[in-house]
């Protein structure tokens, strides 16, 4: 080969290396100066809530399977630095996890005596109860079983006349598939013995190209049929396996809009479920990239933020004083 010829070879290679850099580096230069959120504080909401772990209100044995100290649950103190905690965090709301339930239908055990003392304390900061209840699809929670959810509501039903300082109870089950008529069938069974007080969903937010799982996706037509069934949704805005943070809090931006347009004709109260979990390597959860600046920013950009009711954490036992401090950044 002579000299001029491999100078062209030359000439040609740095062409398309040139070129692919340019091609290449486009969508990173977008993506760089792409900025979907916003830093602007959201209102001061009636009614922030937080999901909180089970041994607030288990019984014994749940402390003896999972070797858990009680002390940790049930000292007045510690129940006292909880209430104070949320109190100066905004938080107005708090669902403690009441979950699995049996195979029965019936509720998880609870101890009554810690229900009472827990709602003592709540009631001196003007917090509202209500358990979060429910369990597995199809194991746990066998919705499309008759009896099992008879069992359930009467469980409800025995908890709530026992209780009745309750707010309400929360049903939980996942997955779930969009469109499931049992679940409807168990919120309209509910209703005669939740009424007065408020029945919760912790919903599904709609589909996305992002994460193409229906059975834990709800579109908004079924959206709309779950929240003409009870008071108030609390949507799990989370676990979408997005790897990048501007996708992510765009994603909170377009749900939080497809929601308040969904179901603001309807006498349901809409907050929405932010994360606050540090669960890496899972695959659907990348915490650098949902994580509570990120959804809120997402949420601040809706342009929507005036038209909902509450943010809901999850959850309080992976809360910090830094994420705290990331809270308030927002919530004023």
């Amino acid at each position: 080969m002579n000299r001029k010829f491999l100078e062209n070879i030359g000439k040609s290679l740095l062409r398309i290396t040139a070129m692919l850099a340019i091609i290449l580096g486009i969508p990173a230069f977008c993506y760089l100066i792409w900025n979907p959120g916003s830093n602007a504080p959201l209102p001061n909401y009636s009614n922030n809530a937080i999901w909180i772990g089970h041994g607030w209100l288990g019984d014994d044995k749940w402390f003896e399977r999972n070797q858990r100290d009680k002390e940790n649950f049930r000292r007045e103190d510690k129940i006292v630095a909880l209430f104070k905690k949320l109190s100066q965090n905004k938080i107005t709301t708090v669902y403690p996890h009441l979950c699995p339930s049996q195979m029965s239908g019936k509720i998880a055990v609870y101890d009554s005596t810690q229900v009472e003392n827990f709602l003592d304390i709540a009631e001196k900061y003007s917090i509202k109860i209500i358990p979060w209840i429910g369990g597995v699809f199809e194991e746990s929670a066998r919705i499309e079983d008759k009896n099992w959810r008879k069992n359930f509501v009467e469980s409800v039903d025995e908890l709530l006349k026992k209780h009745p300082r309750l707010a309400g109870v929360q049903v939980n089950i996942e997955p779930l598939p969009s469109g499931n008529t049992d679940f409807l069938k168990l919120l309209e069974e509910l209703r005669p013995i939740t009424n007065g007080k408020i029945l919760s969903v912790a919903a599904y937010p709609p589909p996305t190209k992002w994460h193409q799982f229906p059975d834990v996706h709800w579109n908004l037509p079924y959206i709309k049929l779950v929240a003409t069934r009870c008071d108030q949704m609390a949507v799990m805005m989370y676990d979408t396996a997005i790897p990048l943070e501007k996708f992510y809090i765009k994603l909170m931006t377009d749900w939080t809009r497809q929601l308040v347009t969904t179901i603001s004709s309807i006498n349901c109260e809409l907050l929405l479920g932010i994360p606050a979990y540090n669960d890496a390597e899972v695959g659907y959860h990348h915490p650098r990239v949902e994580n509570i600046d990120s959804a809120l920013k997402g949420i601040s950009a809706s342009g929507k933020k005036n038209e909902i009711k509450g943010i809901s954490i999850y959850c309080e036992w992976e809360m910090d004083e830094n994420k705290w401090k990331r809270w308030k950044k927002f919530i004023k």
